[in-house]
């Protein structure tokens, strides 16, 4: 292993490794291409890490269960296992974002973002998990069930996070780019992690798959793996892991033999060696010099390796200096073409400052004091550095239309603060931890120390680290430097040292062998066993860049040798200095993916969960600037109203959370709220799912710069939609628990384990409610994180609204009447006023408020969701309505004593108010106008109900029979089991159409108040079902509407709240949508149609029917019109036009072709041939000119026969000049 820092947690790096088939992957279609092997894609070697993962959520969830249930009581062993995962999972979601998700996002736009942000959500639940952890509460019930409800929160989001992944970001991968570039990004997603999580992951990955996948795994990492040698020794030598630390003291002997023992056989071996290399030409022979250096850095930094730290300090300090320098240089020249130089050289200091802090936080500091703490330091230095940042992307976007001068100075100033900052920081640290370092720990120790902190940084941090550290140092000091790394280092780390001293060698510009001459002997050398080829004339890690030139930090990105994967090469550059020792470069930092470590991840990580300041992930440093939820919503639009649900959606999640752990002793009535309170969250939740999914994110898909945009989200719901659906067969279960223990005799042997099962379920089910609700509360908060803001980017007011009115249009009015009590118990006043006007605007030309005020006036007590809140929230919803409408609506009660002047000044009233829509206008006046008789026909039911009961007969008290032989109720027009008792003249009738056509007057069902069941013949109040003890809840009908008081029991009716109306069919969402323009009820697939303002409110131009509420079936017409189907069929007998618009009823080209062919076989008489006709298409709407003809005439532009002629005689000798 390369370090003992077992479980240890890191801010830093990220990590996944799998090859070869994985059983557990999902056949269905949609996953087929990851069928294919790891060894044909090297991307799906990231299934086997979720594999692993996945086992060991499964592990966790059910030692946390059986730590809840008090089957375990110590949690150590739990701890250990959080720690380790999450420190595996954290970097494994940093690599990706530094690395896979930049790749994708150039070659696809629009997936990468959401799976970044979830993996910000995934570290947040971590953070509260540690934070239940570090609770004082281990010894309380409550605590335990809540442990494992949070356990299984984490295992359901990370579990549908890598799904989603598996089914939308790697067949992305496979299919954009070829095996070489996946191969790239796989190994520079490894040389992104930390050493020291390598060799910590590696193993664990091995032990969690078969051995025929470990053989897999291996054959296709030696085709990820470049093909050197050394690199390949480190990769493998971790995976190999507990077998190589069996080799370890072997190796440990070998390598103290080679470099303090002056008389081995190696250095005689060398020493004699007639090659000219570096190793041998220097002015000290071999011996001589080893016995020289281990003079003198015994009384150094051998004495104490802690010093070391001072190096750092020191070069960090000078490049710092040097920025700083930098900044003064640019404010004194104005010259701002060098900005990027700059930022690459920011970017690489504030890398290596938080690794260094990271290395001190964990490492150093623990190890000296467990109390000593310099984070808020630590954090203050990445605060000043992403402030540097920022400042230098706010010159870059400013542009040369502004001044530069404040720039200047902020760029200098924060240059100082940052330089000022780290110095004070460096001097505290070497007062407070040098000194107990160097008394407490020996040498052995502290050397073990300072290179654990050196493998927190991942491999491709370290490959321009070390020639940039060594490049500040003297040689003496580079040379203890290098002795006291490989000295600390274990044998199974042999090549990684090897690696890390031929990297550090590059930073020197003389022409000696740091490596040679610090330990003794050639570790390339020593590891291999064979001797350098006799055709190379110098030493490997001679440099052959300028002596006087100094490597830079960004130099150091280049120094790569060519790197051969399977048989072809990967983009290398050459060495521009050496090839130290034979060491090979990783070849990660120059690549032509095209990704930009910072830039391309800097678009994907612009929205944070987190208002702080950013923090580190992997080597990627966050620059962004933060967004701040509540700039989000500032400005009110019509699509808000659509995430005013998300409010709601939280506080029911937080009931079902909250209220779940108390199932475990509840009675009947609570498991019966509680179940009910779920459902309504689920069907509610599920047509907001349906309305995004259909609706709102293919509207966000049509604009071409937010192509991929929601797909992520629309497996998000599938998601959601299979959590639900557990619940609910656990809600089920569980009341079948609970009947069982209710009914079952105390004395009975079954009842232990029926309670046992019980409270197992129970807490079960606490843990998938604390799931439903972090899963759901990720959800939405992304898409306001996200996808909000799009609107705003891409959608004008107008098309908002229409959006909403679309989303409205499929809502059905049962879905309505348990929606909005529900979203406005969750809502302020503010907020319902709002909701309620953009509601209205969206819906104005339709009866949605007509029909609102109905339903309230109807259900003054509606079925909320909540207690006494949902209460006070549902009046001021009914009060805001009232307010909003300053029209005056009297009672009936109010009309019966108003005089005759004060009537006729209401109905001017209502004449003179302009904001009333003329048809509504109408029927006010039309009413108030017969008010006084309609009033006195109101008291005429309670009479009548009087003398009905002493004994006197009513009209119409019998049953009817819509089928006399069958006993069936009803009447000829419907199937029904009552009769309605007219508001207007007292009587009884089937249905409204049996009384207007025995009446001089209509019967508004509307009013209708009283029924009278058919099998009883009792008078009653009008509902559902007969209240006669006799009939036992005899239904009425199948369907009831108690707004229409419509009932029918043989076909399938919805009732539309926009129409105010009860209409044949499934319902809308369903069959049919509401068109908010229209103001009518279409067919699904009538989606895309002609609009036209209130196009049905009109009558049939064949049959003069009123379209809106006719009974019969109405047929839309291409232009936008409409008529009975049944006028449709007997008009196009003998018409093919439109009899309003004139236009064509349909595809009309067989018939012109037949016309074509006809004019063709026609000869006209001599005198007619050459004149022509000036005429108006009445399909394309241009003007032309046709060859006479005393019936048909062509539109030259559409060919359309369908055309009328304006002017006989036309001045155009030549028909077809002007068409």
């Amino acid at each position: 292993m390369a370090t003992p820092l077992t479980g240890l947690q890191h801010r830093d790096g990220g990590l996944a490794l799998m090859a070869g088939p994985v059983n557990p992957l999902d056949p269905s279609p949609s996953k087929s291409c990851l069928k294919n092997s790891a060894l044909k894609s090297p991307i799906l070697i990231f299934l086997f890490f979720h594999k692993a993962i996945r086992s060991e959520l499964d592990g966790l969830h059910r030692a946390a269960i059986a730590f809840a249930t008090n089957q375990q009581s110590d949690i150590n062993p739990l701890l250990e296992r959080y720690h380790f995962l999450r420190a595996i999972y954290k970097h494994h979601c940093n690599a990706e974002d530094e690395v896979i998700f930049p790749a994708l996002d150039i070659r696809v736009k629009n997936v990468a973002r959401t799976y970044s942000l979830e993996h910000e959500g995934e570290s947040l639940l971590f953070n509260q998990l540690f934070e239940l952890l570090n609770s004082d509460m281990q010894n309380e019930e409550s605590y335990r069930r809540e442990l494992a409800s949070c356990t299984g929160a984490l295992q359901t989001s990370i579990s549908q996070h890598m799904s989603k992944e598996e089914e939308q970001v790697f067949p992305l991968l496979i299919e954009k780019f070829s095996f070489e570039e996946q191969a790239s990004l796989v190994w520079q997603f490894l040389c992104s992690i930390p050493i020291n999580m390598m060799a910590e992951f590696l193993p664990w990955l091995s032990s969690s798959i078969s051995s025929d996948e470990h053989h897999d795994m291996r054959k296709c990492l030696c085709k990820i793996v470049p093909e050197e040698k050394l690199l390949q020794q480190v990769i493998f030598t971790w995976m190999d892991g507990e077998e190589m630390q069996n080799k370890s003291k072997i190796i440990d002997n070998q390598k103290a033999n080679c470099c303090l023992d002056s008389d081995t056989d190696i250095l005689i071996s060398n020493q004699s060696e007639e090659r000219h290399c570096a190793c041998e030409s220097s002015k000290i022979g071999k011996r001589k010099y080893l016995e020289l250096v281990n003079s003198d850095l015994a009384a150094s930094t051998l004495a104490h390796p802690i010093d070391e730290i001072l190096h750092w300090h020191n070069a960090i300090k000078r490049e710092l200096k040097d920025i700083a320098e930098a900044a003064r240089k640019i404010q004194l020249s104005g010259d701002f073409s060098d900005l990027s130089a700059f930022n690459e050289r920011l970017q690489f200091i504030a890398e290596v400052c938080i690794f260094h802090s990271i290395a001190e936080d964990k490492v150093i500091f623990p190890a000296v004091d467990a109390e000593l703490s310099f984070a808020q330091e630590h954090a203050e230095e990445e605060s000043q550095f992403d402030k540097l940042r920022c400042l230098i992307e706010s010159i870059q976007n400013t542009g040369a239309n502004s001044s530069y001068a404040e720039f200047y100075s902020k760029l200098c100033s924060q240059s100082d603060l940052i330089m000022a900052t780290v110095e004070k920081h460096f001097q505290n640290e070497e007062v407070q931890v040098l000194p107990p370092a160097r008394r407490h720990f020996s040498p052995k120790r502290q050397r073990e120390l300072l290179y654990q902190s050196l493998c927190v940084m991942p491999l491709k941090l370290i490959e321009c680290v070390l020639p940039w550290l060594v490049g500040s140092l003297t040689e003496e000091e580079a040379r203890s430097f290098l002795q006291n790394m490989h000295l600390a280092a274990p044998g199974s780390d042999t090549a990684l040292v090897t690696l890390f001293s031929g990297w550090a060698c590059k930073g020197r510009s003389k022409d000696v062998c740091l490596s040679s001459t610090a330990i003794g002997c050639c570790p390339a050398k020593l590891l291999s066993g064979t001797e350098v080829e006799s055709s190379q004339s110098g030493c490997s890690c001679a440099s052959s860049c300028p002596k006087e030139e100094k490597l830079s930090p960004v130099q150091s990105y280049e120094d790569t040798r060519p790197l051969k994967r399977g048989n072809s090469m990967s983009s290398p550059s050459t060495s521009c200095n050496n090839q130290s020792c034979c060491v090979p470069g990783l070849g990660v930092n120059t690549n032509n993916l095209g990704i930009g470590s910072l830039n391309a991840a800097k678009s994907l990580r612009s929205l944070s969960f987190s208002p702080s300041a950013p923090s580190l992930n992997s080597s990627l440093f966050n620059w962004e600037t933060d967004i701040s939820f509540n700039d989000i919503g500032s400005s009110t639009r019509p699509i808000d109203n659509i995430f005013k649900f998300h409010k709601a959606i939280r506080k029911d999640l937080e009931y079902l959370d909250v209220e779940s752990g108390k199932l475990k002793d509840c009675n009947e009535t609570f498991l019966r709220q509680f179940t009910g309170r779920f459902r309504l969250l689920w069907g509610l939740y599920r047509a907001h799912s349906n309305a995004e999914d259909e609706i709102v994110f293919p509207e966000l898909e049509s604009k071409e710069t937010l192509h991929n945009v929601s797909h992520s989200y629309t497996l998000d719901h599938k998601q959601e939609e299979e959590l639900f659906e557990d619940i609910s067969s656990a809600l089920t279960e569980l009341t079948h628990l609970h009947e069982s223990l209710n009914n079952s005799d105390d004395k009975s042997t079954d009842l232990g384990e029926i309670r046992k099962k019980y409270n197992e379920l129970a807490t079960k089910l606490q843990g998938m409610c604390k799931s439903i609700r972090v899963t759901l509360d990720q959800h939405v908060f992304r898409e306001e994180l996200e996808l909000w803001p799009l609107f705003d980017m891409h959608f004008s007011v107008e098309e908002q609204d229409k959006i909403v009115g679309r989303i409205i249009g499929t809502t059905g009015a049962e879905v309505l009447q348990s929606m909005l009590p529900w979203v406005t118990s969750a809502l302020t006043q503010e907020e319902q006023n709002k909701m309620m006007d953009t509601w209205k605007q969206a819906t104005k030309n339709t009866m949605f408020s007509e029909w609102l005020n109905e339903w309230w006036e109807s259900s003054p007590s509606p079925p909320l969701p909540t207690t006494s809140d949902s209460s006070i929230a549902q009046d001021s919803v009914h009060e805001g309505l009232d307010h909003s409408d300053n029209t005056f609506k009297p009672g009936w009660r109010d009309i019966f004593r108003m005089n005759q002047n004060e009537l006729e000044s209401e109905i001017r009233k209502v004449s003179r108010d302009s904001s009333l829509d003329p048809r509504r206008k109408a029927y006010l006046i039309q009413n108030l106008m017969t008010s006084r008789w309609i009033a006195a026909q109101q008291k005429l039911p309670q009479a009548r109900t009087g003398e009905t009961s002493n004994g006197e007969e009513l009209h119409g008290c019998s049953p009817s029979f819509r089928d006399p032989e069958k006993q069936m109720f009803g009447c000829e027009h419907y199937k029904r089991n009552c009769k309605l008792r007219a508001a207007c003249c007292g009587k009884l009738f089937a249905c409204r159409f049996c009384h207007d056509k025995v009446s001089d007057h209509s019967m508004d069902r509307k009013a209708t108040s009283e029924m009278m069941c058919m099998r009883c013949l009792k008078i009653q109040p009008v509902g559902p079902t007969c209240v006669t003890p006799s009939c036992g809840g005899f239904p009425m009908a199948k369907y009831y509407c108690s707004i229409c008081k419509f009932f029918d029991d043989e076909r399938t009716v919805y009732h539309c709240p926009f129409c105010n109306l009860c209409r044949l069919g499934k319902g809308l969402g369903v069959d049919f949508f509401h068109c908010m323009t229209c103001n009518c009820c279409l067919g699904m697939k009538l989606t895309d149609h002609k609009c036209r303002e209130k196009g049905l409110e009109t009558n049939c131009p064949i049959c003069c029917d009123f379209l809106f509420t006719s009974s019969a079936t109405v047929r839309a017409l291409p232009c936008g019109h409409f008529m009975h189907s049944a006028c449709f069929q007997a008009y196009t007998c003998s018409h093919y036009i439109c009899p309003i618009c004139s236009k064509s009823l349909g595809d009309m080209a067989v018939y012109f072709g037949m016309l074509d062919a006809l004019l063709a076989s026609e000869e006209l008489p001599e005198e007619y041939r050459d004149r022509c006709q000036d005429i108006l298409c009445n399909d394309c709407g241009k003007k032309g000119t046709a060859p006479f003809h005393w019936l048909y005439h062509k539109c030259g532009f559409c060919g359309s026969y369908n055309a009328r002629v304006i002017r006989v005689e036309s001045t155009i000798s030549n028909c077809e000049t002007l068409n």
